[in-house]
């Protein structure tokens, strides 16, 4: 079975996006993009100004969760359709938010990714940005990674976007994995 979801995990300004475009450009066939920044941006105003607190902090409730799950399974539905897939995610949950992913892409091939960036770097990008609340980076550095089981990580601190999305290429066209 060849891969048909490939899904980064990382936190805030670790540079997923940036490897995320790099991938739609290296992978040899096209590949839907589903971030969680999109599912955030398509939810009430009042419910994205609830997520982060002024420190940086992300704090998720029953709402969020009912949302990001019908999210997770219309990611799984258009793979199921024929489509490949990526997501560019944030497991604030660490490995339970992996699990959560597990039992939604039941059956699938899936390569699990983790983006890492050292803590300082995501800062200096999260300030240059200009478009987070300072802390969320620092924050989630590590958090994100906490109980997670990844095929292959990047870490960004040192290496381009081009140069990670050629090496997750590089599993996605030559690795094989079992379907979770």
């Amino acid at each position: 079975m060849a891969t048909q979801v490939i899904v980064l995990n990382g936190g805030s300004s670790s540079g997923k996006s940036g490897i995320v475009r790099c991938l739609q450009a290296v992978l040899p066939e096209p590949w839907l993009v589903f971030a969680i920044d999109g599912l955030v941006e398509s939810m009430p105003a009042s419910m994205q100004a609830a997520l982060v607190s002024p420190d940086g902090g992300v704090t998720v409730g029953p709402e969020f969760r009912k949302l990001q799950d019908a999210w997770r399974e219309g990611v799984a539905a258009t793979v199921r359709a024929g489509a490949p897939v990526i997501v560019d995610d944030v497991f604030l949950g660490g490995g339970e938010s992996q699990e959560g992913w597990r039992k939604t892409l039941v059956g699938l091939d899936v390569l699990w990714v983790g983006v890492r960036c050292e803590a300082a770097v995501a800062a200096g990008r999260e300030i240059a940005r200009g478009d987070r609340v300072r802390g969320m980076a620092q924050q989630q550095a590590e958090l994100v990674h906490r109980g997670v089981e990844y095929d292959v990580e990047v870490d960004t601190t040192h290496m381009e976007s081009l140069q990670c999305a050629r090496t997750i290429a590089g599993a996605v066209i030559g690795g094989t994995r079992q379907p979770y």
